[in-house]
């Protein structure tokens, strides 16, 4: 088990999510041949760190309509109802139900809900440090990843090449850089 003692640092506390030092990413296929990299620019959540990490617990929201990829057209294609549908589902969750250790390696299992689809998922887990910052206050660094099959939660588009293949890939890669900021009592 990895107890609060074998991270230099520990904390334990609530913790708001810093979305200025954070990121939320993924990564998608793209005409069989690339990847395209895209990140939602507003976010908000919170990290609750036990006594042991294995007692933590994480929320988080994710505005859907603030998806940029660098391409303002490609975007409003993906806020379509070909895509995510911000229309209808403007906001996503994650709600953990638990954060276990397997093999030495930490794993952050939840509920991922996206266009109103709610699946379980795990994201492997880093917990990077804890520290003081320059204001007073403490912060916590933790990065998470996992990928998902974009048709499990409704985005089901068919983009079909005339060689074969899609224009765009069904696996997505998720990427979680987050800094949160302790809250004080």
């Amino acid at each position: 088990m990895t107890t609060a003692t074998k991270i230099p640092g520990y904390v334990a506390g609530t913790w708001d999510i810093d979305p200025v030092h954070s990121d939320v990413s993924f990564t998608v296929r793209h005409m069989m041949v690339s990847k395209v990299r895209g990140r939602f620019a507003t976010f908000t959540g919170s990290i609750v760190t036990g006594e042991d990490i294995t007692g933590s617990e994480v929320s988080a929201e994710i505005d859907a309509t603030s998806i940029t990829t660098g391409n303002d057209q490609r975007d409003n294609h993906i806020r379509s109802a070909d895509f995510f549908e911000v229309e209808t589902h403007p906001t996503w969750t994650f709600r953990s139900s638990a954060v276990r250790e397997d093999g030495g390696d930490l794993f952050l299992d939840g509920d991922l809900t996206i266009k109103g689809v709610t699946r379980p998922v795990s994201l492997e887990l880093e917990v990077n440090g804890f520290g003081p910052d320059a204001y007073g206050g403490t912060r916590a660094g933790f990065s998470a990843a996992t990928s998902i099959n974009r048709n499990d939660y409704g985005v089901d588009i068919a983009m079909p090449l005339d060689g074969g293949g899609v224009v765009v890939g069904e696996k997505i890669q998720i990427n979680l850089e987050i800094e949160g900021v302790l809250r004080q009592s």
